[in-house]
């Protein structure tokens, strides 16, 4: 029943999130019918609804997991270094001014691509294949399409500056290390470097 949970979560949220993908003119019609205030009620309102929905049904195929592969211990160092490299990617969209965002363009998109990869190969049950298979794929699809698009991201004032892409290296590294010794441990139950 998780599983099942888990998958209609993970088909509203990232639904809702992959509009854009197939054609953006889809995306911007329904804005025009709908208007912009109601769409971005109706986006926020599933999207929430999905969310609840991937962390119950998470939970509940956690309670009586499905193995499909048992990773080795080296996995977990590899993910951890790779979580390292997704919440840089993650502050470079929050910190104004520096060059990973002027590089990568998509940050964001990138940093949950990392994310999925690390935890993919970190866990093997059937609950973590679907949900961080799932969260990879809609990333990458997500990814190629703002490409195609080829949207610049633009900053205000003179461009990214070396003190600006260190502070986005300094937070990204410390919001990686409160995560990984104390967050995840409270959030999902798991602590990354003790199992």
């Amino acid at each position: 029943m998780g599983l099942l949970i888990l998958v209609a979560g993970l088909a509203l949220f990232l639904g809702m999130h992959a509009t854009r993908i197939p054609d953006d003119q889809r995306r911007s019609g329904m804005i025009a019918r709908l208007g912009k205030g109601k769409y971005r009620g109706i986006y926020t309102a599933v999207s929430i609804l999905g969310l609840v929905l991937i962390v119950y049904g998470y939970g509940q195929a956690r309670l009586d997991p499905v193995f499909v592969w048992n990773p080795p211990a080296a996995m977990r160092h590899i993910a951890a270094l790779l979580m390292l490299v997704s919440f840089i990617m993650l502050a470079a969209c929050y910190v104004p001014t520096n060059h990973i965002k002027a590089k990568l363009q998509h940050p964001m998109t990138l940093s949950v691509k990392v994310w999925a990869l690390a935890h993919l190969i970190a866990n093997g049950t059937l609950a973590d294949i679907i949900l961080f298979g799932s969260f990879l794929m809609w990333a990458v699809l997500l990814f190629k399409t703002a490409r195609r698009r080829a949207i610049p991201m633009g900053f205000a004032g003179d461009g990214p500056t070396k003190v600006g892409t260190l502070m986005t290296v300094v937070v990204g590294v410390l919001a990686w290390l409160v995560f990984a010794a104390w967050l995840h441990v409270h959030l999902i139950g798991i602590s990354p470097f003790s199992r």
